[in-house]
């Protein structure tokens, strides 16, 4: 998945990388399509580096949304559906079975499908597969220069 794709520590939703300028990153708001500054004070994190727990091996959240749109046939989380503590568990235990019950917070769950609608509705559908491209092409650049 794009790894241009940012979470912003205190400010609300989910962020494309547009620029970088000598001490801040111009980025975009999904949901909005509005530019604003992100400073080197702000805690900036691509979602391409945040993992689950779980009770193996921390799982890539890129690999669990590509879960959930299998599951839910490419359409949003209904998070309505999803009310109580209990529920939201037992849907990400479909997504997950192996998460980590212990380590994994509700409302970190609640977040990521949060994430993911937001992904949904700016169009953004493909996770795993840019991933895998990516991977492809650089192994195919080293094979090449072998």
């Amino acid at each position: 998945m794009n790894e241009r794709i940012l979470s912003i520590s205190g400010k609300p939703g989910l962020y494309k990388l547009v620029s970088q300028g000598k001490n801040m990153l111009i980025v975009e708001e999904l949901a909005t399509g509005k530019r604003r500054p992100a400073y080197m004070r702000d805690k900036v994190m691509s979602l391409a580096d945040i993992a689950m727990y779980t009770t193996d091996e921390d799982v890539p959240l890129y690999t669990i949304y590509d879960s959930i749109s299998k599951l839910e046939d490419g359409k949003a989380v209904d998070l309505k559906a999803l009310d109580s503590d209990e529920a939201v568990r037992e849907y990400f235990g479909k997504v997950l079975p192996d998460f980590d019950r212990d380590r994994v917070y509700t409302s970190d769950i609640r977040k990521a499908l949060s994430w993911y609608n937001q992904l949904v509705a700016a169009g953004i559908t493909e996770f795993v597969a840019a991933e895998e491209e990516e991977k492809e092409e650089e192994t195919g650049e080293e094979a090449a220069q072998a």
